[in-house]
């Protein structure tokens, strides 16, 4: 046989197959997941959003009050933000996903139901404001940064247990990171009382111990407010 002579395969070589079940997206893309409460959010999203100034963002929550809120905040930062949600009609939602896929918006605020109805492309950075109602829902949104970028989830003590559940669905943990510098606080008459179980194997031991060690830098609000005030008093003064 002649040197030259090769295979319809060797010169069109077969694909691998990608699938796009639960663990084979969740294993093969980048997730992150910070422990905050929920009125600290906000704060941290904030400096979570400083470094991805001109990154294609996708920020999902659960509540249109919540979409309309942040996008207040966000403009007020002067970030080109835009939300929509349930209340708005159907062109307002096209005339969005127009805007972000041809990169006239940065940061596209909706919730998952209203996601799941829109086709965007470019998607670099996913951030879990709130993790959705739905298990499955969080995936169908992992899908939108699938290989080409990541996702980022901001987890609060009531969502834990979803958390939990979408690791047991793409049969790997996310990984936890502390946004360095950023100072908890702790609305000490809204805590509910810990009613988790003792930890059953290690590696929910060690998770659980990183969890106090955030609960550890909380500060009590009425005693950052003193301390703010007490920072304008002194400004005057000077």
């Amino acid at each position: 046989m002649s040197e030259n002579n090769t295979t319809l395969n060797e010169i069109n070589p077969i694909a691998p197959k990608k699938y796009y079940d639960y663990i084979s997206v969740g294993n093969r893309t980048q997730q992150t997941a910070y422990f905050v409460q929920q009125h600290d959010k906000t704060r941290m999203l904030l400096e979570l959003l400083k470094p991805f100034n001109e990154k294609q963002i996708l920020l999902i929550v659960k509540s249109k009050k919540s979409a309309d809120k942040l996008q207040t905040i966000l403009k007020e930062k002067e970030l080109n933000s835009l939300s929509v949600h349930g209340n708005h009609r159907v062109s307002q939602i096209e005339n969005a996903q127009t805007a972000f896929n041809a990169k006239e918006l940065q940061v596209l605020i909706t919730t998952t139901k209203i996601f799941a109805s829109m086709e965007l492309t470019g998607v670099e950075t996913l951030i879990n404001y709130d993790l959705p109602f739905e298990a499955p829902e969080y995936f169908t949104c992992l899908r939108t940064v699938d290989e080409i970028g990541n996702s980022i989830s901001l987890i609060d003590p009531q969502d834990e247990g979803q958390l939990a559940t979408i690791e047991l669905m793409m049969k790997c943990e996310m990984k936890e990171e502390e946004l360095e510098g950023f100072e908890h606080t702790n609305r000490t008459q809204t805590q509910v009382k810990d009613k988790s179980k003792k930890p059953r194997h290690k590696k929910v031991a060690m998770r659980a111990k990183r969890r106090a060690e955030i609960k550890s830098k909380w500060v009590p609000v009425d005693i950052q407010e003193e301390n703010e005030k007490n920072e304008v008093n002194i400004d005057k003064e000077n």
